[in-house]
C-alpha cells in the first residue's frame, strides 16, 4: 500500500507494540502529527511541557515496563531539548527510540531556520543514530532502530527524518517486530567451570548486582543462585529491588553511601561476584582497597565493561539470566554459617540511622519508612537527584525489580518528574511517587502542567531544605563550610503554586503530620503535592569520601556541626 514517510512511522510504530508516545510539536514535525491524529485511536499520545520532559518520560516508561519508549521533537531546539534526556538513558543503558524532525534535504548543511545536526551532536550520547534522508528506508531504518535499542546491552537510538522525507509517498509493506532475545552468552566452557570452582572454594562470598540484572529480568534466578551459595547479596543505586531488600540477605547499597555492613564485608569477604554492572567510581572509591582479598568474578553482557574499572580473576561475558542459570545448574549447595553470622552482627552494630533536630521534627526517614508502610509494594518510586535520591535508596524497601525510577550514572537533576509521568502513564494500576528536592523540582516544575491536563495521579513529594542539600554537604565536610550559592531561600509557596495548576498539595511541618497526610495523598485518585519540611543540616550518611576507602566511612555528622 502506498503510505507517506510520516504513516510509515505511525505503521512501524504499531509494529513495536509501542501504543504511547510523548513529545511536543514542532514546524518540521507537523506532517508526523498530522499523521499522529489519523491514528490517535490506536497510538497516545502525551504532550508534555517541555521536551526534555518528553524524554525523560519516555525513558520513565521503558524503566518501568522493559519496553522501548518512544519521544518525538521538532528540529533545531526541540531536538538539542532531548540531550539531557538521550544521555540520561544512555548512563543507565535504558532503550528509548527519539524521532525527531528536520529541515527538508535540499536544506540541510545551509545553517536553515531551526536546523541542527542532531545526528552529530547525540553520536557520543545514543547507542546507534540515523539519519534518512530516503523514505525508502524509513520503514527498514526504524524497524533497526527498535531492535537495536533493545537488544544486548539496551540504550537509546535517534531517527532524524527530514521533512520532505516525512511526506514523501512510497509502497509500505506490513513486518511483523523482529523477536529480540538476549537470552545467551559469549563465555567459553571453561570460563564457567574456573567460576565454579572460585565459588566452591570461596569462604566469604559477596553477591553484588547493577541495573544489568534487572534489564535482564534475571531476579528470580538470582535468588536461586543466592540460594546456593548461602550469601549476602548488595547492589548499586541503579541494582535496587532486583533482590527483595526486605530480605535478610540484602544488606544494602555498596558505595559512598552504602551501608557500614556492605562496607565491612566487601572488605572482608574472598569472592566477589558482580553482576551487571560497570563499577563506577561511586560504588567502588579508592580501587586499590575495593574487595582487597577476595577473588573477582563479573557477569556482564557488555564486553567493553570487563576490566574497564576493576580487573577481574574471571569474565562471563553474556546475559545475565542466562549465565546465573547455567551457574546453578552446575553449582552445588554451598553453607557459610559462620560467615552469614559475621554478616547479621556488622548489620545489628549499624543500623540506618538519622539524627533528628528535634523531638518533632520532620525526617526523610520516617517519611519514605511511612510511606513504605502505608503503599506497600505496588507503589513505584522515581525520584529527582541529590539528598532525597539517596534517602529514598536508603530507607524505602524496594521488594522487585523496575519499582525504583532514578538517574543513576548522569545524576539528572529534573528527572524525577518527567519520569514519574511516564511510569505512571505505563502503570496505571499502581500508584507512582516522585520524591524530589527543592533544588531538583524548580528544574521540572512546568511538567505539573502535564499531571494537571491529564490527570496523571502522580504523587510529588517535595523535601524542602532550601538548600542544595548534597552540594551543601560537600561543601560542609571538603569546603570548610564556604556554602557558595547553594542556600536557595527562594521563599516559594509551594501549595499555592500547586493551586495555580489545579493540583491538590499539602504541607508536614511536624512529625505527627507525616502519617494523616500521607494517608490523604494515598486516597486521592489525582495528582498531589506534599512539601515536606526538613532541616537544611540533615545529612545523607553513612558517605565514604570520593575516592576514600569503603572500609573508613563517616557515619557522624552533628546536624548544627
Amino acid at each position: 500500500m502506498k503510505l507517506n514517510g510520516s504513516e510509515i512511522v505511525m505503521e512501524c510504530l504499531l509494529e513495536q507494540g509501542v501504543d504511547t508516545v510523548f513529545g511536543y510539536p514542532g514546524g518540521a514535525v507537523l506532517n508526523l502529527y498530522d499523521a499522529l491524529y489519523q491514528y490517535q485511536d490506536r497510538i497516545r499520545h502525551v504532550l508534555t511541557a517541555h521536551e526534555q520532559g518528553a524524554s525523560h518520560a519516555a525513558d520513565g516508561y521503558a524503566r518501568s515496563t522493559g519496553k522501548v519508549g518512544v519521544v518525538i521533537a521538532t528540529s533545531g531546539p526541540g531536538a538539542t531539548n532531548l540531550v539531557t534526556g538521550l544521555a540520561t538513558a544512555n548512563m543507565d543503558s535504558i532503550p528509548v527510540v527519539a524521532i525527531t524532525g528536520n529541515v527538508g534535504c535540499a536544506s540541510l548543511g545551509l545553517d536553515s531556520f531551526q536546523e541542527v545536526d542532531i545526528t552529530g551532536v547525540t553520536m557520543p550520547i545514543t547507542k546507534h543514530n540515523y539519519i534518512v534522508k530516503d523514505v525508502e528506508e524509513l520503514a527498514d531504518t526504524i524497524r533497526e532502530a527498535f531492535v537495536i535499542a533493545k537488544s544486548g546491552r539496551p540504550g537509546p537510538v535517534l531517527i532524524d527524518i527530514p521533512k520532505d522525507v516525512s511526506g514523501a509517498v512510497c509502497e509500505f509493506t506490513k513486518k511483523p517486530a523482529e523477536k529480540v532475545s538476549n537470552y545467551a552468552a559469549s563465555f567459553a566452557p571453561e570460563d564457567l567451570n574456573e567460576a565454579l570452582t572460585l565459588l566452591q572454594n570461596a569462604k566469604k562470598p559477596y553477591i553484588y548486582t547493577g541495573g544489568g540484572l534487572i534489564a535482564s529480568n534475571a531476579s528470580q534466578v538470582l535468588r536461586r543462585f543466592v540460594d546456593l551459595m548461602d550469601a549476602p547479596v548488595s547492589s548499586s543505586l541503579m541494582g535496587l529491588g532486583g533482590f527483595d531488600n526486605k530480605d535478610e540477605r540484602f544488606i544494602g547499597m555498596l558505595g559512598m553511601h552504602g551501608t557500614v555492613a556492605s562496607s565491612h564485608a566487601v572488605t572482608e569477604c574472598d569472592c566477589f561476584i558482580g553482576i551487571g554492572t560497570r563499577f563506577s567510581d561511586r560504588v567502588i572509591g579508592d580501587v586499590k582497597s575495593f574487595a582487597p582479598n577476595a577473588k573477582m568474578i563479573q557477569i556482564e553482557i557488555d564486553q567493553a565493561e570487563i576490566n574497564k574499572n576493576i580487573r577481574v580473576d574471571c569474565r562471563l561475558v553474556g546475559d545475565a539470566r542466562y549465565v546465573l542459570d547455567a551457574l546453578c545448574s552446575k553449582l552445588p549447595q554451598q553453607s557459610h554459617p559462620d560467615w552469614m553470622a559475621q554478616i547479621k552482627a556488622w548489620q545489628n552494630e549499624a543500623p540506618a540511622m538519622m539524627e533528628k533536630p528535634s523531638a518533632d521534627a520532620v525526617t526523610p526517614k520516617e517519611v519514605l519508612e511511612t510511606l513504605a508502610e502505608l503503599g506497600g509494594d505496588d507503589l513505584l518510586i522515581s525520584t529527582e537527584v541529590g539528598q532525597h535520591q539517596m534517602w529514598t535508596a536508603q530507607f524505602f524497601p524496594f521488594t522487585h525489580p523496575r519499582q525504583l525510577i532514578t538517574s543513576g550514572g548522569l545524576g539528572t537533576m529534573g528527572f524525577g518528574l518527567g519520569a514519574s509521568i511516564g511510569t505512571q502513564v505505563a502503570n496505571p494500576d499502581k500508584r507512582v511517587v516522585n520524591v524530589a528536592g527543592d533544588g531538583s523540582f524548580h528544574m521540572n516544575c512546568n511538567e505539573l502542567v502535564t499531571l494537571s491536563k491529564y490527570q496523571i495521579p502522580v504523587i510529588e513529594l517535595l523535601m524542602n531544605n532550601n538548600v542544595l542539600g548534597m552540594v551543601r554537604q560537600w561543601q560542609r565536610l571538603f569546603y570548610d563550610k564556604r556554602f557558595s550559592q547553594t542556600t536557595l531561600d527562594r521563599n516559594v509557596d509551594y501549595l499555592a503554586l500547586a493551586s495555580a495548576y489545579h493540583i491538590d498539595a499539602y504541607r508536614i511541618e511536624k512529625a505527627s503530620d507525616i502519617r494523616p497526610v500521607l494517608e490523604e495523598a494515598l486516597k486521592t485518585k489525582r495528582p498531589v503535592l506534599i512539601e515536606c519540611c526538613i532541616d537544611r543540616d540533615i545529612n545523607v550518611l553513612p558517605m565514604i569520601p570520593p575516592g576514600g576507602a569503603l572500609d573508613h566511612p563517616i557515619t557522624k555528622l552533628a546536624i548544627d556541626d
